[in-house]
This record gives structure tokens, C-alpha cells and sequence, in this order.
């Protein structure tokens, strides 16, 4: 069944003209048809017929512009008469390199060159050196080399034999000592250098009026160097000197 009205035309044959009424006939008439032909036209138009709904709207969205600061203004002028100074931009010099002058200079001056010092060099000055000397150079003269260092001297025991004997001086005894028939044992300590030559002699057993003979003769005493590992060392070893009267 259809949503729209229809409406059905019949003819009407004319009929006859009665007297009075046949121009307020006509205009009923002509009125009826254009409301039928008004209402076929406008009633479509007046049903709710809804379109579909979209599946996504589009929005669109209106940002306020951001409201920028004006520009400052230039920088006045400078003052008729004076020239603004101009500053130059450095740049950076490499190790060993040459920059080029941003002006050009009005007269050219000589590089200043090394300072090989005095000529034919100065008193106390290396021998052989270079004429003039050199920069930074020592004018005393090169420092001499620090000593090795000093090794400790070793005990005669265990490993290390005791040293021979190339040289003995009998001591002297004391006249004091022999018309007082003193006898006696003085026992010494004695340090021995590389070579074997007694350096210090110290005292650990004494008799007073013969210590002095026993010191004096064991200072001449010599030694064969004592080696260690192949290198002479010095060594410390222990001396007896014996004092008795012959009848």
C-alpha cells in the first residue's frame, strides 16, 4: 500500500447550464483542482523521511593565532663625527700555522728569531757544543750522573766464606804493656770495602793498654775482594788479635 494519497479523476460531462450559477460553478471548480494539484506536490515534500545518520562527522577545529611581538626597534645611529669601532672576529690560529694579515700593514717588521745566546758561547759552557750555545741549554755544564745506589754489607757466615788474608802486619806491643806483663785478647770488627781494604775497625772485646796496638795493625790488613752473584760486595767480619810476653 502506497505511503502517498491517491486520488481518482472522474470525468463530469457538463451539464446543462442552469441559469444564475454558471460562473460560481466554474470557479469552485478551478479552485478544487489546484488544491488537489498543491496537496500531490507539497505532501511528499512534508513527510519525515530522515537520511541516515553518517558513520563519522568531521570536525574542524579554529585556533586563535598567537599574538607576536613586535620587532625592536634598530639601534640609533651613531653620533655624526665618530666612527663605530670595528671589532674583528678571531680565528683560531693551528699549531705551526700561518694566519694572513687582515690589513695590510704600513711598513713591515722582521720576525724576531730564535736567541741562540752570545756568540762563541760563554765561560763554563759544554765543550763541544753548539755555537752559541742552545736555548734552554745547562751553561754550568751537563749535571753529573746520581750514584748507583749503595748495597748493604754483608756478614761473613753461611754462604759467605771469609775472605783471605794477602796482607798481615803483626801488631806492636806496648812497652807499657810488657813491663806490666799485661797479656790479653782483643776482639775486633772490622768493615772490608770492594777491594778488600779495611775501612772501619770497631771494637768489641778490649784491653785497655793494648786496644791501640790491635786497632793500628788491623787498619793495614788487606783482603781478596769477596764476591756475591758474581759482583764485589762489601763485607763485615769479626778479628781476634792475641797479645802474650815471650820469656
Amino acid at each position: 500500500m502506497s505511503r502517498y494519497p491517491t486520488f481518482e479523476t472522474a470525468s463530469v460531462e457538463p451539464a446543462a447550464p442552469r441559469s444564475g450559477r454558471p460562473a460560481l460553478t466554474a470557479a469552485v471548480s478551478i479552485a478544487a483542482h489546484a488544491l488537489a494539484l498543491a496537496a500531490v506536490v507539497l505532501i511528499p515534500l512534508l513527510a519525515d523521511d530522515r537520511l541516515p545518520e553518517a558513520v563519522g562527522e568531521v570536525q574542524a577545529f579554529f585556533a586563535t593565532p598567537l599574538e607576536l611581538a613586535p620587532p625592536p626597534p634598530p639601534p640609533p645611529p651613531p653620533a655624526p663625527g665618530r666612527v663605530a669601532p670595528r671589532v674583528e672576529a678571531s680565528r683560531p690560529n693551528p699549531a705551526g700555522g700561518f694566519l694572513a694579515p687582515v690589513e695590510v700593514p704600513a711598513e713591515i717588521v722582521p720576525e724576531a728569531g730564535l736567541d741562540l745566546g752570545f756568540e762563541g758561547g760563554v765561560p763554563g759552557g759544554v765543550a763541544g757544543g753548539v755555537p752559541g750555545g742552545v736555548v734552554g741549554g745547562i751553561v754550568a755544564g751537563l749535571p753529573e750522573p746520581p750514584p748507583p745506589p749503595r748495597v748493604e754489607p754483608v756478614r761473613v757466615g753461611g754462604v759467605v766464606k771469609e775472605p783471605r788474608k794477602i796482607k798481615d802486619v803483626p801488631p806492636v806491643y806496648p812497652a807499657l804493656a810488657a813491663q806490666g806483663r799485661i797479656e790479653g785478647v782483643v776482639i775486633l770488627e772490622c768493615l772490608l770495602d770492594t777491594r778488600g781494604r779495611v775501612q772501619q775497625v770497631k771494637v768489641l772485646r778490649s784491653v785497655p793498654l793494648l786496644e791501640e796496638a790491635a786497632v793500628e795493625a788491623v787498619r793495614q790488613w788487606a783482603y781478596s775482594p769477596t764476591l756475591v752473584g758474581g759482583e764485589p760486595v762489601e763485607v763485615i767480619l769479626t778479628v781476634t788479635v792475641t797479645f802474650r810476653l815471650r820469656d
